[in-house]
Order: structure tokens, then sequence, then C-alpha cells
């Protein structure tokens, strides 16, 4: 069991957005400060242009970053914050390949998008002259894999996939990806998957146990027909708000982010979070500039200002992800380190992976399958 129930008095949350949630701030006394320099756009982004203006334009998921965040580096630097969300990857990438990358100076990638964004010559690579703090990461995101010695992207945060559910409303008790279909009938419409097809057919592939990233042609297939299996007890495919529907009781169990399911198990007990055993996708975050940056020097300021362990630690305590930066883990309170749903064990991390780019004909595959799924 985790060791979640220790972190008490939380920040005070609201439970509509995700990936990873955005808090409107933390801290009243930093309302006056952060409503000067920071906002917040949840209608979308700008038209284009943005960020000719000396401000800083960030392009992020919902909840890594707050109104104190950005109001200190504002007071620290002078420079504005300006901030838009995207809720998927490909809705970001999408952005940036209609001319968006000139609107933005900073963008939050996760892994498998950065080695994609590379390959589509949409990302700066970083002059590490103008970076410090680098050290500071733990030693497994100093080389990763799809960004060799980080040399597009720096990591932030990182974390799992798994299942949120509330224990008064499910029958027994949620192990496995396969409890979904175990309890079809009893979860009918009270299931929600996540809106990305990597991670909801990668979690039926690993169900079945594959690979999330399978590039065989008939698991793929056989992953969609199970998946299509479920799809009339499905109530919908949602990343973000799917929270006020499983607090109000209308659903029962969720595929969620850890960072959001983590928040909704310290806002009502009657939540659980457990990394399914059979293994899960494994995200990293990362920071990122576009090739088209409009203020690259305010960008890797940014960069820099979140790779001081202070500021990340202090990060962590308000937003609740798990940091990439060993020094900022160092200094956060033991209840927070002994997390087991933020920083799972190595055993339950050796069975997860970290979703990462396919060939094209298995790319094709799961865009043909999750067109169907999704319209049935």
């Amino acid at each position: 069991m985790s060791a979640k129930r220790p972190l008490t008095s939380p920040p005070s949350r609201r439970p509509a957005l995700s990936r990873r949630r955005f808090l409107q701030g933390s801290a009243a006394v930093m309302a006056g400060l952060a409503a000067a320099n920071c906002r917040q756009n949840l209608a979308g982004p700008p038209a284009g242009g943005g960020g000719g203006d000396g401000s800083l334009h960030i392009y992020t998921w919902a909840n890594y970053t707050d109104d104190g965040l950005a109001a200190a580096f504002t007071e620290r630097t002078g420079i504005p914050v300006v901030i838009d969300i995207f809720d998927s990857n490909e809705v970001m990438l999408t952005r940036l390949q209609a001319g968006g990358g000139d609107a933005y100076s900073i963008i939050y990638p996760s892994d498998y998008m950065v080695s994609e964004m590379i390959d589509l010559g949409l990302l700066t690579e970083l002059d590490k002259e103008r970076l410090s703090g680098l050290e500071n990461l733990k030693a497994k995101w100093r080389n990763p894999a799809y960004d060799p010695d980080n040399a597009h992207s720096v990591p932030f945060c990182w974390g799992t996939t798994g299942l949120l559910y509330n224990r008064e409303a499910v029958p027994g008790t949620p192990t496995d990806w396969d409890f979904l279909w175990k309890n079809q009938a009893a979860l009918s419409r009270r299931i929600t998957m996540l809106d990305d097809m990597r991670e909801t057919l990668g979690a039926t592939l690993k169900s079945l146990g594959y690979s999330y990233n399978s590039n065989n042609p008939a698991e793929i297939e056989a992953a969609y027909k199970r998946l299509l299996e479920l799809r009339p007890d499905i109530a919908a495919f949602k990343t973000t708000g799917f929270e006020n529907e499983l607090l109000g009781g209308d659903l029962s169990v969720s595929m969620a982010y850890s960072s959001d399911a983590i928040a909704l198990t310290l806002e009502d007990n009657r939540m659980e979070y457990i990394i399914p055993a059979s293994g899960a996708s494994l995200w990293t975050d990362t920071l990122a500039i576009p090739a088209t940056a409009p203020n690259p020097d305010a960008a890797y300021q940014w960069i820099n200002f979140l790779l001081e362990p202070e500021v990340a630690s202090a990060a962590v305590k308000r937003l609740l992800f798990a940091t990439a930066n060993q020094a900022a883990f160092d200094r956060l309170p033991a209840e927070i380190q002994g997390n087991e749903d933020l920083y799972p064990s190595e055993a339950i991390l050796a069975k997860s992976e970290g979703i990462v780019a396919v060939d094209t004909a298995s790319t094709d595959l799961f865009d043909q399958f999750w067109t169907k799924v999704t319209s049935a």
C-alpha cells in the first residue's frame, strides 16, 4: 500500500482540469502580483505571432505551473509570463505545425513527442553553455533514449498511467488492467479511458501481455478488438473533466495520469490509485524551445530557473508531480519522497515502459483502429 495518506493539508484544488491539473494559485498573497504578470489562457492559444512583446509565452500541460511560480520568475527576471494550456501532445504538435512555433518560446512535449519533433525539425538544439543546473538531474534522465544527451530538451517531470477508482463503487479491488474486462457489466457506463490513442491502446496491449510499443500488426489488431469489446461500457474517452464525475459518484473508475490521480486521493479518502501489476506507461514531460521561438533568451532563463533545486522542490510540494531533479528530490519531506504513487518502487518501474515512436505502418494501424473505437 502506498504512503500517500500522510500527505496532509494539500492546497485547495479544482478537480476540473487534467494532465496534469492546472492550479490557479497556491497562495493568496501571490494573487495580485500574479494577476499583473501571468495570464493563464484556458480558451486556446493566440492566433499567431505571440511572444514578440518581451513576454515569455509558454505552451504547457495543466498543473505544471501556478501563479506563484510565474510571479517568482517575473520578480527575478522582470519578464512577464503568459501561459496557454494543451491537453494532448497531438494538439500541441498540430498547433506548432500550423505556425504556432513563432507564438511560444517554451513548450512541454512528452518523451516520444520530443523524438517526433526533432525529426520534423521543430525544436532548437540547446546551447548547453547557456544552461545551468543540468547536473541536478537524476542519472536516468541525463542521456534519455528519446533525446540522447538532452540535445533538444530538458526533463521536467515524470509519472505513470494507471487506474483511479472509488473503492466504495467498484466490485473488489483493482490490481491490473484486466479488472475492467472482468467487471465490465458491473462497471457499465461508469468507466472512462484516456482520450489518447497511444495510452489507451497501449494499456490494452499491456493487458494482453504485449508491449505498449508493439510494432506487430496482429498484436495491435488484437488490442483493438479487445478494446472494442469494452467500448459499449465505456462512458467516455476523457483526458480532462472526469474528476468531478468520480467525486460525484457518476463514475467508478478512470484511467488517469498519476499526477491527476494523486490529487484526487488527497481530496477524497474514497479514491485510490493503482499502477497495474502487469505494468503501465512511464512518461516524461520535458522543457523544449521551438525552432522559431520569439524569445529564446527568456526560454533559457525559464529552464535555468526550474532547474534550481529550491525552485523545483517548492513547486513539487505545491503541485505534486514527480521531479526528474535529484537535488530537488533530496529537499522534499519524507512523506512526499515515500509516496509510492508519486515515486513507485523499482519493481513496479521495471514492468513499465515509456511510450516511444513506432514505425509508420504501426502508426497507421493505431490511427485506423483508434478512429474506429472512438467513433463506435
